[in-house]
Formats: C-alpha cells, sequence, structure tokens
C-alpha cells in the first residue's frame, strides 16, 4: 500500500462508520417511501431487477475502493463513487425489504359481505374511537368459507353491553363482517392498507352474545392472559379512569380508557403517554439502571459483598434490559413498543460495549432494524413522530448543554426540561397536524406539568409494585401510582378547557409532508456532518424542499364535492363550511370534517345551508351545476327524473338498466370500482379524482392483484 492510500483509507473508513451508518435509514427509507407511491404491484421481474442493480452497486463500491487502493483513483473521488454506490444500495434493499415484508404477511381478505356464525380464539380486547368494546379474532372458521378464504384474522365491535370473553379462550358468535374499509377521500388514511399488514382480513360487529366454547388454556407463562390479569388488578387497585390509564401504561391495555378521556388528552397533547413508546421504555429502563447502579455501588464502596473490580454499570444495564423486555412482553408488542424496546435495547447494549449509550448512531441503528423489519412503519405516525422528536433532540441539544453549565443546577434542570419538550414539540408539531388535522396549542404547558410526574412517580412506583406484586405488598405503590395519573387526568382537563385549546389544521396534500420530511431529516444529517461544497449544495436542496413543502401544503385546496364509497352520504363545500348531505355515514363524515379543519360534528354539517328537498331526494347546485343525492328505499326509480343532462347524482343504489339521459352518475356499481370520490371545480368544470385512481391497483386495495398474487384466497368475482 502507498504511502498516500494509507494515508486517505482512514478517512475512508471514517466516512463509511460515520457517514453511512447515520445516513442508512434514510436511504432504505426512500426505497420503501417510492415502493409505496407505487400505483401498480411490482412483479418478480421489478425485484429481480432491483435485486440485480444492489448486486451492481454494491460491486461499484468495491471496485472504487480498490482502485483507490491500488493508486488507479483519487481517494475523494473513490469515496464519493463508493459511498454513492453505496447509497444506491441501501435505497434498493428499502424496496426489496418492502415487498419482501409484503408477500410475507399476505393473508386471505374478504371481498364480500358476511353473515352468520364466526368462530375464533380471542387474541386482542380493545376500544375502538366510537367508544365500543372491540374483540380480534385469529383461527378463525366461517360457515360456508373454504380455509384457504378465510381471514386470517378478524375484528368485530360490540353492540350494546356484552359480556366480554376472556382472552386465550376460543368462542363462537353471530355477526356481520366486511372487507376493511378504504379511506374516507382519496390520498386519505388507508385503513386497508394498515389492516393488511396486520393481516386483519375482515372488520364488523355483532349483537348476540358471545359464547364460549373452549376457556383459554392454563398457561401461567401466557402473555395476553397475563396482561389481561394485571390490568384489571390495577384497575380494581386504582378504580376509575386514572386505573384504565394506569393499565394502559403498565401492560398497554387501553381497553378501560373511555373515548372522552382518549379526546380530552388528544386535545392537551398528553394522548402519547397512554400508549407505551419510547418514553415509557425509557423510563422505566432509566429508572431501573440508576436505581440498581446506584444501590450496587453503595454496597461496593461499604464492602457489602460486590467485589471492587465488579464493572456494576454493566450489570446494571443488563437488568434494565431484561425488565425491558419482560415489559415488552406484557404488553403484547406492537409497532410503537417495539421500536422503542429496540431502541432500549441498542442504548443498554452501547453501555454494556462501553460505547456511548445516546448518540445519532444509535438512533439510526434503531430505525435501521425497524425499517427493514417493518417496513410499513415508514408511513404511521408513531414512528414519524418518535424519531422526529429522538432524532431533534440529539442533534440540537448538545448546543444547549454546551451553556448549560453556567447556570445554577435548579435553573439547569427547569431550563432542560423546557428545551427539551419545546424541541420535541417543535419536531413533531407539524407531523401530528398533517396526521390529525389539529394542533394542541397548549400541549408544552400541559407535558411540563406531567412528563417530570410520569418519570419521577408513575413509572417508578409502577415498577416497585410488580417487584412487590409476588409478595402482597403492590398497594401503596399503586396508590401512589394512581396519584400521578389523576395529576395527569387533571392537568389535561383544566387545559383543555382553556380558550382556544385546539387549532385545526386543513389536511396537506399527500406529498407535503414525505417532502418536508425528508428535506429537514436530510438539512439536520448535513448539518451535523462535516463543512464542504457538497454540504452546503445538500442544505440548499433541503432548504428548497421545505419551502416547497409548505407551499405545496398552503396550495393545498380542499374538494369542492367529496362521495361516500358507497354513496350513502355525500358532502359540498360551502361558504359555511362543508354542508352533507345528510348526517349519515358518520365516521366518514367525522374524517371530511377533520380533513377540512372543521370542528363541527356530522348533524352540525347536515343542518348547514347547501342542500334543499326531501330527506331520500336531497339537492344543492354547484357553479350553476344540479347536484342530486337519491338514497333510501326506491332510490333507483327517482334515478331517471333526476338524470338530466348537466346533473351530477349520486345513487345509493345500482343504478337501473338503461338508465340515460346525460348525466353525471355516480351509483354504487361504479362506486364500487372506484371507490370515494372528490370533485374539484377547476375553470368551470368538475375534476373527479377516486381512491382507485389515487391509490392505484395494490394487493391491499384490489380483488383481481389478490387473486394473482393469492388465487386460493380470494372468491371468483369480477373486480
Amino acid at each position: 500500500m502507498t504511502r498516500g492510500s494509507s494515508r486517505a483509507l482512514p478517512t475512508a473508513e471514517r466516512v463509511t462508520r460515520a457517514g453511512l451508518l447515520i445516513w442508512a435509514p434514510v436511504l432504505v427509507a426512500l426505497g420503501i417511501g417510492g415502493w409505496f407511491l407505487l400505483r401498480f404491484e411490482p412483479g418478480l421481474a421489478h425485484y429481480a431487477f432491483a435485486a440485480a442493480g444492489m448486486a451492481g452497486a454494491l460491486w461499484a463500491a468495491r471496485i472504487a475502493r480498490g482502485r483507490a487502493v491500488a493508486g488507479r483513483l483519487d481517494w475523494n473521488r473513490a469515496d464519493l463513487l463508493r459511498l454513492g454506490a453505496m447509497g444506491m444500495a441501501l435505497v434498493l434493499t428499502g424496496f426489496l425489504a418492502a415487498g419482501l415484508r409484503l408477500h410475507l404477511v399476505a393473508a386471505p381478505v374478504m371481498d364480500y359481505r358476511y353473515y352468520g356464525p364466526i368462530e375464533g380464539r380471542v387474541v386482542e380486547i380493545d376500544r375502538s374511537a366510537r367508544d365500543r368494546m372491540r374483540v380480534t379474532l385469529d383461527r378463525v372458521v366461517l360457515r360456508d368459507t373454504a380455509p384457504g378464504r378465510t381471514p386470517h384474522q378478524v375484528r368485530l365491535s360490540l353492540m350494546g353491553e356484552l359480556a366480554l370473553p376472556a382472552p386465550g379462550s376460543r368462542v363462537m358468535l353471530t355477526g356481520h363482517l366486511g372487507p376493511p374499509p378504504g379511506p374516507a377521500e382519496p390520498n386519505g388514511f388507508d385503513f386497508r392498507r394498515a389492516a393488511f399488514f396486520e393481516r386483519l382480513g375482515a372488520v364488523g360487529y355483532t349483537r348476540t352474545p358471545i359464547l364460549t366454547v373452549e376457556p383459554a388454556p392454563a398457561r401461567r407463562i401466557d402473555a395476553t392472559a397475563v396482561r389481561s390479569r394485571l390490568s384489571q388488578a390495577m384497575q380494581r387497585s386504582i378504580g376509575g379512569q386514572e386505573g384504565a390509564v394506569a393499565a394502559a401504561l403498565m401492560t398497554g391495555d387501553r381497553s378501560g380508557i373511555a373515548e372522552a378521556t382518549n379526546q380530552m388528552m388528544r386535545d392537551s397533547n398528553l394522548y402519547h403517554i397512554v400508549s407505551i413508546s419510547g418514553l415509557h421504555m425509557s423510563m422505566l429502563a432509566g429508572f431501573v439502571y440508576a436505581a440498581l447502579r446506584l444501590a450496587l455501588a453503595a454496597l461496593q464502596s461499604r464492602g457489602g459483598g460486590v467485589p471492587a473490580g465488579i464493572a456494576v454499570h454493566k450489570i446494571a444495564a443488563l437488568v434494565a434490559l431484561v425488565v425491558a423486555t419482560v415489559y415488552l412482553w406484557i404488553s403484547g408488542g406492537g409497532v410503537a413498543t417495539e421500536r422503542a424496546w429496540l431502541m432500549v435495547a441498542v442504548m443498554l447494549s452501547a453501555v454494556l460495549l462501553d460505547r456511548r449509550a445516546i448518540s445519532l448512531r444509535t438512533v439510526a441503528l434503531a430505525g435501521l432494524v425497524i425499517l427493514l423489519l417493518a417496513p410499513e412503519a415508514l408511513v404511521t405516525s408513531g414512528f414519524q413522530m418518535s424519531f422526529a422528536a429522538t432524532a431533534a433532540l440529539i442533534l440540537l441539544f448538545p448546543a444547549w448543554s454546551r451553556r448549560a453549565q453556567a447556570l445554577p443546577w435548579i435553573v439547569r434542570g427547569v431550563a432542560m426540561l423546557v428545551i427539551s419538550s419545546l424541541i420535541a414539540g417543535l419536531a413533531t408539531s407539524p407531523i401530528a397536524a398533517a396526521h390529525f388535522n389539529r394542533s394542541a396549542q397548549y400541549g408544552l404547558v400541559a407535558n411540563l406539568l406531567v412528563v417530570p410526574v410520569m418519570g419521577a412517580v408513575v413509572m417508578p412506583a409502577g415498577a416497585l409494585a410488580a417487584l412487590l406484586a409476588p409478595v402482597g405488598l403492590a398497594e401503596p405503590a399503586l396508590w401512589l401510582m394512581g396519584l400521578g395519573t389523576r395529576w395527569m387526568l387533571f392537568v389535561a382537563e383544566q387545559v383543555t378547557g382553556w380558550g382556544g385549546a385546539v387549532l385545526t389544521v386543513r389536511a396537506p396534500h399527500w406529498a407535503a409532508l414525505p417532502l418536508g420530511g425528508t428535506g429537514v431529516t436530510v438539512g439536520l444529517l448535513a448539518l451535523h456532518g462535516t463543512r464542504g461544497r457538497l454540504s452546503r449544495i445538500t442544505l440548499f436542496l433541503a432548504g428548497l424542499m421545505v419551502l416547497g413543502s409548505a407551499a405545496l401544503w398552503h396550495a393545498t385546496g380542499r374538494p369542492h364535492l367529496l362521495i361516500a364509497s358507497d354513496g350513502t352520504a355525500v358532502g359540498l363545500m360551502t361558504p359555511a363550511g362543508r354542508s352533507l348531505s345528510k348526517p349519515a355515514g358518520a365516521f366518514v363524515a367525522d374524517s371530511w370534517l377533520r380533513a377540512d379543519g372543521d370542528l363541527a360534528s356530522a348533524e352540525d354539517a347536515a343542518a348547514r345551508p347547501g342542500w334543499h328537498g326531501e330527506q331520500g331526494a336531497r339537492r344543492a347546485s354547484l357553479a350553476g351545476r344540479d347536484v342530486v343525492h337519491l338514497t333510501g328505499k326506491g332510490a333507483a326509480g327517482r334515478a331517471a327524473d333526476a338524470c338530466t343532462s348537466g346533473t351530477i347524482v349520486i345513487l345509493a343504489a345500482p343504478a337501473p338498466d338503461g338508465l340515460s339521459g346525460g348525466c353525471e352518475l355516480f351509483d354504487q356499481s361504479r362506486l364500487s370500482l372506484g371507490g370515494a370520490t372528490a370533485g374539484f371545480l377547476q375553470d368551470g368544470q368538475m375534476q373527479w379524482i377516486s381512491d382507485a385512481s389515487a391509490n392505484g391497483r395494490r394487493l391491499w386495495t384490489s380483488r383481481a392483484v389478490r387473486r394473482q398474487w393469492m388465487p386460493s384466497a380470494s372468491p371468483r368475482l369480477s373486480d
């Protein structure tokens, strides 16, 4: 090796180890994001081409390094070529990981309506957004349905006060099932996609009692049974909604929390506390680590049986890792909890290996592993907000810490709490606004009042309760934990009572969040790296992406007319806000109003001016064109009179044969193919966008695609 190459080699290693590892999750995310943006389902040829491209990129990276070592290529150019090739390999890796994950979780999806007996094993009990208890079943058996067409899991809402079955038991009931619903509007939240990756093939409801045909097996190590027993014990001991919140914090069981409590915590920006995430996992693991390390160090200094040469911090880290793993097991997992555990595990492993526990590389490694194992996490709000907050704190906090030493320790602690909450809030608020169309104006105040109590009281008390429960001494710790959760609910109630607590935000263009998020991430990583011409160019491009995202969000208009996928609800934009033809399809209507940045209820929106006429034949006017919405019995028979030239007719039934008249017709047959439809008025003409045109034909959207990839899992129905 020449002298020049030996001098350049450490630079290459530094760039690869420090730079590429930090950028790796971003590059993998680009590949995953590109895969999700496709409007068609990639075939074997596409994946083979991507695999060949990845192999070619890795080969090019190796060749570039070899030529630099041989002195045939300048090291700076070799580094750029090698890192560019490896970056392309990571992008293609993300593309391949998303495709592999899709086909690993692929399971039958119900393509029709079903009513009849349903049998299965209870795997989860939770509460819906409409405050109804829900039961999720696996090992499902349906009448006259072949096993190859039976969904892997089904979820049923319980209508009325029905007795809940025991987790793990096998039950039988009579209920209604159907396919997971699509978006309420084009480019809206797609529940079908989320359900597909959860292997949830049907949703529905039941009004009949649930019969237990086989009790849950008597297994003391069954996580579901343990979680249920612990949750019920905590709720009985603490009582009320504070007990339900405490149970959610320690076991992940949120079924006891009423929807009114959930909404109150959303409006105060405290809802993240009831979902087991990085906050809880780090608090629990941090408490165990700090307490055990202090105890062992005290014993070691006083000759209490701990040898002087033992690294007590590593013992504490190992025990904290075990506790975090048990916490993960009891909570039942989930993407957010698994992500939190992985981040804590990486940090504690760094302690065991004498590395920095908290660094950008640690977060990058955790993000990379999660994206490769569960690529669908990229498009979820939990993943985006969690990593945005963590990365922002790690990137921006060192600048504060360098100046904090000059402050008194009391002021330093308060200032650190305020600044960390401010940084995390600024990092996550645009994401939360884009996903949920609302912003809690006093969320910073609420978090400043609650998060310290969570870390100092609630989570330590929960850990102590778990430690003392086997000897029957958990009550004092649970009482203390209840005080903490009662304080949280009190703060949430007070904050939401202040004027202007919630600010509504109009839904952005679908590309605004990915564009802006990528720009901010790239910009922060460029600032974190070495300064140079390439860094300045990267910062400039990142700034353009952020500005473009903001401009796109600002310029995005809401549809002038929205039509539900079954034709039962229609929303017309008026100067007073969106006016509904009827207060039907409450979930769809609520989604439309929320995306409009409108706090009105479906009933209030239906009372707005804009529609007139009898209940089953509502009429409105849009840019000089008549709009008619026909529903109820006899709707198809009234279609002929309504279908005149230039009229937009929405028919909540299949159109009768031979219907003519020159109208723009949206009947259930057309809507079943296209899904929810949005109409935009441009230059006096209506431009229509359907869910099918926006999302394309993917495995989770199209029966035809599912028949192609899973022929035994779909009935022979026309797409």
